[in-house]
């Protein structure tokens, strides 16, 4: 059985709606990061980068074999189960194109975008300026997502694939930004026949479930600014001091 330590954050709902697609046993493994969980020994074995996801597959090449960076994960799990991604060089290399385009765009921008526009401080020039970078890039990524769906049915080309499975849990909260969505037609189309799928609904369920568990229990310890990037590089150079 797969273990997934995480915690349903987008880039954890990315292996969870992975592993559901697949049919592969798994469990998850609890790690929150608002705790500093994510800076344990025990996890920082598994992802030396002190980031979620990582998994464990008992039944990796040659025995038990770890993983970080979810783009990495859905590769490794679409090569285990011949799942999700196309077999034709040229099908592979298109939905990987779409894959990268996740990690090194959607993923960062939107997350800075977030960051940017929930600082509690009073706006300043600064913190305008950022904030108006960050969201104006996310809703031209938004354009770039609705371009390529006004031409092909899926991310990576006609199949479903690891491109969309990695993109859709950073666009579930696109009426934040689009509205109805209704001037992003292709894109919407993609996010609601994502949203129909069997698996990413079980998904939804499940991530709710367990954010909502983490919750409890992490108000019986004490939190950690995640935000805070000085902080986090000494704990992590706590951790870590050999």
């Amino acid at each position: 059985m797969i273990e997934l330590h995480s915690m349903p954050t987008s880039n954890g709902q990315k292996v969870m709606l992975m592993l559901e697609e697949t049919g592969l046993p798994w469990k998850h493994v609890d790690v929150n990061i608002m705790a500093g969980d994510q800076f344990s020994p025990d996890y920082l074995r598994l992802s030396p980068n002190n980031r979620i996801p990582a998994i464990v597959d008992p039944a990796g090449p040659g025995g038990r074999y770890t993983m970080m960076e979810s783009g990495a994960i859905l590769v490794y799990l679409a090569g285990k189960t011949g799942k999700f991604l196309p077999r034709s060089v040229r099908g592979k290399y298109d939905v990987l194109q779409w894959l990268m385009f996740q990690m090194a765009h959607v993923g960062p921008m939107f997350g800075q975008a977030g960051h940017f526009t929930n600082r509690p401080e009073p706006v300043d020039a600064g913190l305008q300026y950022a904030r108006e970078r960050y969201n104006n890039e996310v809703l031209r990524l938004f354009r770039v997502l609705d371009n390529r769906l006004g031409e092909s049915k899926w991310l990576g080309g006609a199949e479903y694939s690891i491109a969309d499975i990695a993109t859709w849990p950073w666009t579930r909260r696109y009426r934040v930004r689009l509205g109805d969505g209704s001037a992003h037609p292709h894109f919407t189309r993609w996010f609601h026949a994502l949203e129909a799928r069997p698996a990413a609904q079980r998904m939804v369920k499940m991530a709710e479930e367990i954010m909502a568990r983490m919750t409890e229990e992490g108000k019986k310890r004490p939190r950690i600014n995640i935000s805070d990037t000085r902080d986090n590089a000494e704990r992590l150079g706590k951790a870590t001091k050999g």
